[in-house]
């Protein structure tokens, strides 16, 4: 007879929980949102109705497999946000500039409103605005909590401690690297163009730009054990794909601790990189004497008060990951959409060849100075940062209640800024926005119009490290070689972290001579 009750009492308790439970998933997942959605929507701010627990995430994967099969690969449209982002493109049309859609229990602010973009800009307190606690849950694996993705007192340690490793004097004691990788994959190009019929080779060059951009910031990083640091990049890259296909549950909830199984798989290719990084900065600081990015970097974080030997690792494995984003692939990405832009002007290429050859005249390897005097490849590697920016977003989270443009936006609000949105704005740039004109750069453009490099106090650390890097590599190819573009090759920008050619650049390269024949 006593059980009877007891199994009553255990059921009432469970259905209790239950209630409890299910309560408190839906003030989360939908009450606590949409009292920020409401916030909003009283200052006229819009957008696509959510649905509840998933928001609008249903509606992006529609959208976004809509438009993967009517997509058509081929014309040269530099105008790629229908294709790669369908749903804002879709929403901006419906809402205007400023609007709101929500993943999860997790509210967005959309907007390419000059007014609201200059403001993002212009805001240089930590405690204001810092990077999306989205981006920082979905992509922890590839950025744990290094300073792309750190906020507040954690970020301004980190800024203080990288700064000074990519001060101009530091870049400029890295050229020579630079310089050495870039002459490495010219020799290779020559080998391979004189090993063909007609002196004619196509090739696709995504890889080789990626060994290059690889090769130095292996160097950079690791010193004289960069080739074992080449393989840490290589897991790296393999991270960064796991890290970026569909993950439901994160992208939902926040959540990601569940061991699903994209999650496993990107802790195990986590552990093994940690495990690699500091092997090889072990064994870079014996061979020799530290002098290298990633030592500099640990002694700087054991240097800090009150800072222990693991939290300094963590430092360096997580920054490890940081520059590798930063300094490798997004660099390799440019590198390859700007030669697919000068093999489709010609004209601009002759430009940058002609500049190159009289910067360096008589065999000169590039150098800082040199490097500041081509002022028509900077043009060109800025539009092409304008036409395919290397981030896609700039995205900030509101740690308080602020004001941006004139819209109040409530604390906890994730910001997405479209960098190409603003970069193809018309009011901004023009009617011809979305064609290449390099000369648009020979006046410097507004400060909220040109993003590349993100905005405010986060502005790319290591911005005057890639341009010096493109500008190296860039130089000495057109130096020597002609490039037009294949015609097997499709145009048809992708979104991989950064927007990249799918199938890769395909060029056809004849080698030219310093006079200028062929």
């Amino acid at each position: 007879m006593g059980v009877a009750p007891a199994v009553g009492v255990a059921a009432s308790l469970c259905c209790v929980g239950a209630c409890a439970l299910a309560l408190y998933l839906y003030r989360i997942l939908w009450l606590a949102p949409e009292r920020v959605r409401r916030a909003l929507r009283r200052q006229g701010i819009r957008g696509p109705p959510p649905s509840f627990p998933y928001g609008n995430l249903a509606d992006m994967r529609q959208a976004a497999a809509a438009a993967k099969r009517t997509r058509d690969a081929g014309d040269v449209v530099h105008d790629y946000r229908s294709a790669v982002f369908p749903f804002y493109e879709k929403w901006r049309n419906e809402y205007g500039p400023v609007f709101t859609y929500s993943v999860g229990n997790m509210v967005f602010l959309h907007a390419s409103d000059p007014a609201v973009v200059r403001d993002v800009c212009l805001s240089v307190s930590p405690d204001e605005l810092g990077k999306s606690s989205y981006m920082k849950v979905t992509h922890h694996p590839l950025f744990g909590d290094g300073i792309l993705k750190s906020n507040g007192d954690a970020w301004a340690r980190q800024r203080k401690l990288i700064a000074p490793e990519f001060f101009p004097e530091k870049v400029k004691g890295m050229v020579d690297l630079m310089v050495d990788s870039a002459r490495a994959l010219v020799r290779s190009w020559e080998a391979r163009v004189a090993g063909t019929d007609g002196g004619v080779l196509e090739l696709t060059v995504d890889d080789d730009l990626r060994a290059y951009s690889g090769d130095v910031i292996s160097r950079t990083c690791f010193g004289s054990s960069y080739v074992k640091g080449k393989r840490i990049f290589a897991m790296i890259r393999e991270l960064q794909k796991t890290v970026s296909r569909p993950n439901l549950l994160a992208e939902m909830t926040g959540f990601r601790f569940l061991p699903t199984r994209s999650n496993s798989e990107a802790w195990r290719l986590n552990r093994r990189v940690r495990r690699l990084i500091l092997d090889v900065v072990r064994e870079s600081g014996e061979a020799d004497g530290g002098n290298n990015l990633l030592n500099a970097m640990l002694r700087s974080g054991q240097a800090e008060a009150g800072v222990g030997v693991a939290a300094a690792e963590d430092f360096v494995v997580d920054n490890c990951k940081n520059i590798y984003f930063a300094g490798y692939e997004t660099t390799a990405v440019t590198a390859a959409w700007c030669m697919m832009l000068l093999a489709l002007h010609p004209e601009w290429q002759r430009r940058v060849r002609d500049e190159a050859r009289e910067a360096l005249a008589g065999g000169a390897a590039p150098d800082l100075s040199s490097l500041q005097k081509m002022k028509q490849l900077t043009m060109v590697i800025h539009e092409t940062l304008r036409l395919y920016p290397a981030g896609s977003v700039v995205s900030r989270q509101a740690l308080r209640e602020l004001t941006l443009g004139g819209v109040r936006v409530p604390g906890g609000v994730n910001i997405y800024v479209p960098v190409s949105t603003v970069h193809l704005d018309a009011e901004l740039w023009g009617s011809d926005a979305r064609e290449f004109d390099p000369e648009r750069f020979a006046a410097r453009p507004q400060l909220h119009s040109y993003l590349p490099f993100g905005a405010g106090a986060r502005t790319c650390l290591g911005q005057g490290f890639a341009m010096a890097e493109l500008k190296v590599l860039l130089s000495l190819l057109l130096f020597r070689f002609e490039a037009a573009l294949s015609p097997d090759y499709l145009h048809s920008p992708v979104l991989r972290l950064t927007v990249e050619p799918e199938h890769g650049v395909r060029l056809v390269l004849r080698s030219v001579r310093p006079d200028g024949s062929s």
